[in-house]
């Protein structure tokens, strides 16, 4: 199965920001317990690529890792290098986009307008991360002139919204603090939270 189709299958990709190498694992299996099976490091984290080239080893194809926050054509080359299948940037870069697709890696970069999504989507992204994701009825309007870009909206989703973003023409969903706060300490209950967040997500999308 490729990397699109397990996203787009999956749905939700789990972000996980500013968290300290040491803890990454154990954060991951506390996604994976609940369901979770997209993950997102950022590479405006603590030692990023460290972080990517862990969970690609332990997890192998049982976790698709990909890498966020992605700036320029040099930081895709180094994350796709550590073990990340796919690219998430907040902005519509050209080279980031040709980078990730010469390397065979599935290409999310973030756009908000319009003209923003046709562009990434004609400089041949896979998906486009709406960033940020303001409301389903927002997702809905592009949807409606612009069917054949897929939407994955950023921001702001929760088990209680994510099936009116999902009925407005997402096909996926960027989670960040709402799944992992990074601001507090890791601990056995905060894992424990993580998990439970998890399953809420997943089944919230079943339910549907």
């Amino acid at each position: 199965m490729s990397t699109l189709t397990k996203i787009t299958e999956n749905r939700v990709i789990a972000i996980v920001r500013g968290l300290p190498p040491a803890h990454v694992l154990d954060v991951a299996h506390a996604l994976y317990a609940g369901g979770i099976r997209v993950l997102e490091i950022t590479m405006n984290s603590d030692e990023p690529l460290t972080a990517i080239r862990k969970v690609a080893e332990t997890f192998g194809d049982r976790m698709v890792v990909g890498a966020g926050t992605v700036l320029d054509a040099k930081m895709a080359g180094a994350a796709i290098a550590a073990g990340a299948t796919f690219v998430l940037s907040p902005i519509v870069d050209r080279d980031v986009i040709r980078t990730t697709k010469d390397l065979g890696m599935v290409s999310i970069p973030g756009a908000y307008t319009p003209t923003e999504i046709y562009t990434a989507f004609k400089w041949g992204a896979d998906l486009i991360k709406v960033f940020p994701a303001t409301s389903p009825g927002y997702i809905r309007e592009l949807a409606g002139p612009l069917p054949q870009i897929p939407l994955l909206p950023t921001g702001g989703i929760t088990p209680q919204n994510i099936n009116d973003y999902k009925k407005a023409g997402a096909v996926g969903f960027g989670v960040g603090s709402a799944l992992v706060n990074t601001k507090q300490p890791v601990t056995a209950r905060s894992l424990e939270i993580i998990t439970d967040k998890a399953r809420q997500f997943v089944a919230a999308l079943a339910d549907e």
